[in-house]
């Protein structure tokens, strides 16, 4: 089904479709035509001759140097080739791709001033499944995400590598011609409205809420498990405890915790046992940890939602076709929500490896044979798997310093402070695949630990998900080559298929 970007802006849900299920999209005749009256405002300014920058100025510092107008569209092509200075890593599809799809929003919104052709190609480049090359190093977060965006409108000038709707690396402009599309010549300010904007970090941070709030919820029922494998009690988790320091998120967590728990024999006989008078703070403080990261989370879902609506470009073309120079690519307000939620989320993962060092310690989890080996002393069982996990914690917290703290001036002082924020959004995707390898391994304990408690049993969605689990990892037993099965459980994590069991016994908030 084809996505038509309107006069109002995409959703989230609209650009992850784009982005990572490669939906079409199309341009609405209101945009274009919205587009085209912009236009007309530009090339009224081309040919007033009055100095603006973007048109008939030098970028950056040399701001000052006046363009001759027989050397501006010449200046637009230039800009494109040497901000097109990536270094390092290839970045993600996805992320490219969700770059794209936000820069063309901004490039639609009405103020970059664009011609509707260059957006129908930029949209063109989408559909037809051709990714440009975009590297690891290069912007500053401001004035946006200059090199990485630059790379993209290299593609649409037909330069560059990219890689084609077969995922082959190949030159633009080979793969243009494949796909029947022809390259773009740049007009004056186009090639300033192709890369000045905050999508790269935009585009990470909608892909980040996408999958951390499916890990925050499997965290949830991580931590169920855990708490059954430990003999806790889910009185702590009753709503009138919560209704008393009211929290969206933490209201949300225990809420979860109590319908996972409910109707387990494991937690009723907690009930027996005189020595457990209290959970320790990685069972009895799950909601509070888990449902910060969810109001953490909330936050930075509305700051990508205003993000998304916002039309980023300088200098803007304003209502009554001046164009006026501003500050707003900045990426300072989703450079500070990508770290953010880094923080949280090391913070959940660290709890989540505190309770699996709970179970695998014969002297703190009540009944269970050390490192829930088969023969302990003979097998090991899960000891190195807490180290890996203990190891990802603690890459974790190292990621969890912020980017946006930093800030190194560039062109020669004019752009005196930076908002990091594409670094801090690099970073964000590292730690949200540690923290599914974190949740992996907390499985991986709590599921065997669940069955060593037979015939006690678990509650019915947790005993679903542990057999799951258990069928992918080989649950207990003699001491076997680990590392499969724990990416065994780390594909079940991300795949989404966990959640699908729970979905089937119970709607988690």
């Amino acid at each position: 089904m084809t996505i038509v970007l309107g006069t109002e802006p995409l959703s989230r849900a609209e650009l992850l479709a784009v982005a990572r299920e490669y939906e079409p999209l199309s341009l609405s005749d209101a945009v274009l035509a919205r587009l085209k009256r912009q236009r007309a405002a530009i090339d009224a300014l081309v040919r007033s001759g009055t100095p603006i920058y973007g048109l008939s100025t030098g970028f950056g510092s040399l701001a000052t140097t006046f363009i001759s107008p027989d050397q501006r569209r010449a200046l637009q092509r230039s800009l494109i080739r040497s901000h097109a200075a990536g270094v390092g890593d290839e970045v993600e599809t996805e992320v490219v791709r969700a770059m794209m799809v936000s820069r063309l929003t901004n490039l639609c919104s009405g103020v970059s001033g664009v011609r509707p052709s260059t957006a129908q190609a930029y949209c063109a480049l989408l559909n037809a499944g051709i990714t440009p090359v975009v590297h690891e190093f290069g912007s500053l977060g401001c004035s946006g995400d200059l090199a990485p965006l630059a790379h993209v409108a290299l593609a649409l000038m037909g330069e560059g590598d990219v890689r084609d709707a077969g995922g082959q690396r190949v030159m633009a402009g080979d793969a243009l011609r494949a796909a029947g599309l022809k390259p773009v010549v740049l007009a004056e300010k186009e090639g300033l409205a192709l890369i000045n904007g905050t999508d790269g970090m935009l585009g990470q941070l909608i892909l980040a809420i996408d999958d951390a709030g499916r890990l925050l919820e499997l965290a949830d029922v991580a931590a169920s498990l855990s708490i059954q494998a430990l003999r806790g009690t889910d009185r702590v988790f009753l709503a009138e405890i919560h209704a008393l320091r009211p929290h969206p998120g933490q209201r949300d967590s225990a809420a979860n915790l109590a319908a996972l728990l409910a109707d387990s024999p494991i937690v009723d006989s907690h009930l027996n046992d005189p020595t457990q008078v209290q959970d320790a703070y990685s069972l009895r403080c799950a909601p509070q940890v888990h449902g910060a990261a969810r109001d953490t989370l909330s936050h930075a879902t509305r700051v990508a939602d205003i993000e998304l609506a916002s039309a980023i470009d300088n200098p803007s073309v304003l209502a009554d076709g001046t164009l006026v120079s501003n500050g707003n690519f900045h990426g300072a307000p989703v450079a500070y929500v990508l770290d953010f939620l880094a923080i949280a989320l090391a913070d959940v993962a660290s709890i989540a490896e505190r309770r699996t060092d709970r179970m695998l310690d014969v002297s703190r989890s009540y009944g269970l044979p050390p490192f829930l080996a088969h023969h302990a002393g003979v097998d090991s069982g899960l000891m190195i798997a807490q180290y890996s996990q203990a190891a990802l914690v603690s890459e974790m917290k190292r990621l969890a310093s912020p980017a946006s703290v930093d800030s190194i001036p560039s062109s020669g002082m004019q752009e005196d402070h930076v908002s990091m924020g594409w670094h801090a959004a690099r970073k964000l995707r590292r730690a949200l695949e540690a923290f599914s390898d974190v949740l992996a391994i907390e499985l991986l304990a709590s599921a065997r630990a669940l069955e060593l408690r037979a015939p006690l049993r678990a509650s019915p969605v947790t005993a679903a998900v542990s057999e799951r689990v258990n069928a992918a990892s080989g649950g207990p037993g003699h001491d076997r080559w680990l590392a499969p099965e724990i990416a065994a459980v780390g594909s079940l994590v991300r795949s989404g298929e966990l959640l699908d069991i729970v979905g089937r016994f119970v709607a988690l908030a």
